[in-house]
């Protein structure tokens, strides 16, 4: 097995596979060092997503793919011997799934009353939406946050997956971890609902504050970080590329606008609303004078909050992304590097994602406890399967 390392050594977690948020949820907190097992299911399956080498799905690194078929009574006594032994489960299927394969948390908790039971889905475990269908897209739409998104003149953008699936995720790390650490304690275990919707409607709670004011205008562009300030905006450059700017702070202001080739006390006041449509027309036409990179050049060690904008080639690449190894390649396929990190045990991709679902059962079931005989009969019945 991969060597130890990460905060989270010595801690167990059991998988049970799925897309999206689970995954990624299971990736932070191996990429941290807790030991996770994937269990798939022993019938070969796409989720509804169109499949990819598996190697360039990184979520799905630094822990073992086993198939069980959970449908059988003989495979659900593997998966609770397996819990028995954990800290920890992930599930992200719909509500009532578990219970009806007889892995309920109180059938768990028969075995392992430590045990902390991960549930991730969109809408949470209970409410009239529950059992709704649902993806990213919808859960910012019904949380109120996809307004905030886009272009004023035009219908309301969305941020790829990143603020329902994989925010969602990380809440369940927290509440896993954190349930975990209850558990030293108390000797028991519980629930942790961690719903895409609640996450979502937790990362807006500053705009709330904002909204409750009175100093949110529910309009898209016309705040300070929503593309309405001139000094918070992305321009387009001379050769079709962009550049940022969230000079927000007066000080750094002062220092963009100089960078601009502008004298800041001839300008109107920072904060005046009123002003900045011009601003913006002005901003715009200077930064459309000179090429991206003459920009990042002319700005570079002023105090602007400036940075070009990169596409995820470039990204990788930048001197600052290198000096900090940032990226990692693993089989050929470039990553991030597992965040965040950790001075005394640090965190690292101990191993390649799997070649295919399935293809550590052996592995798996012989580090947790079972024997050859025990593997063997449950692969002459198909229980479970090594591909």
């Amino acid at each position: 097995m991969e060597s130890a390392s990460g905060p989270l050594h010595g801690t167990r977690i059991v998988e049970f596979a799925g897309i999206g948020p689970g995954p990624f949820c299971a990736m932070l907190l191996a990429d941290m060092g807790a030991e996770i097992i994937s269990v798939d299911r022993v019938v070969a399956h796409g989720l509804g997503i169109r499949k990819k080498a598996r190697r360039f799905d990184p979520v799905h690194r630094n822990r073992p793919s086993m198939a069980l078929e959970l449908k059988s009574a003989q495979g659900r006594e593997v998966a609770l011997r397996l819990l028995a032994q954990s800290d920890a489960l992930i599930e992200g299927f719909r509500p009532g799934v578990m219970e009806r394969l007889g892995l309920s948390p109180e059938a768990c908790w028969q075995r392992n009353p430590r045990l902390v039971y991960g549930r991730m889905t969109g809408w949470g475990q209970e409410g009239p939406l529950a059992q709704a269908v649902g993806h990213d897209l919808n859960y910012l739409a019904l949380s109120g946050v996809l307004p905030f998104f886009g272009a004023r003149d035009r219908p309301p953008a969305f941020p790829l997956n990143l603020l329902g699936d994989f925010s969602g995720a990380v809440y369940l790390a927290l509440g896993i971890v954190a349930a975990i650490l209850e558990s030293k304690s108390s000797g028991k275990g519980q629930v942790v609902d961690a719903a895409m919707l609640d996450g979502i409607s937790s990362l807006m709670t500053n705009q709330f504050g904002y909204a409750g004011s009175g100093d949110w205008v529910p309009e898209r562009e016309s705040n300070v970080i929503d593309g309405g300030a001139p000094w918070y905006r992305v321009y387009e450059t001379s050769d079709g590329k962009h550049v940022s700017v969230a000079a927000a702070e007066t000080k750094f202001y002062r220092e963009l606008v100089k960078g601009m080739g502008l004298d800041p006390d001839t300008l109107p006041d920072q904060y005046d609303r009123s002003s900045w449509p011009g601003l913006r027309e002005r901003f715009a036409q200077i930064f459309a004078g000179k090429t991206r990179d003459a920009w990042s050049a002319l700005m570079e060690g002023r105090e602007a909050c400036f940075a070009p904008v990169l596409d995820i080639a470039e990204a990788q690449k930048h001197p600052h992304a290198l000096s900090r190894n940032s990226f990692i390649e693993v089989e050929g396929v470039m990553q991030p590097a597992p965040a965040p990190r950790f001075s005394r045990t640090p965190s690292a991709v101990r191993r390649p994602v799997p070649a295919v679902p399935g293809a550590n059962t052996d592995e798996v079931m012989a580090r947790w406890g079972f024997s050859e005989s025990e593997i063997a009969e449950l692969k002459r019945q198909n229980i479970v399967t090594q591909a």
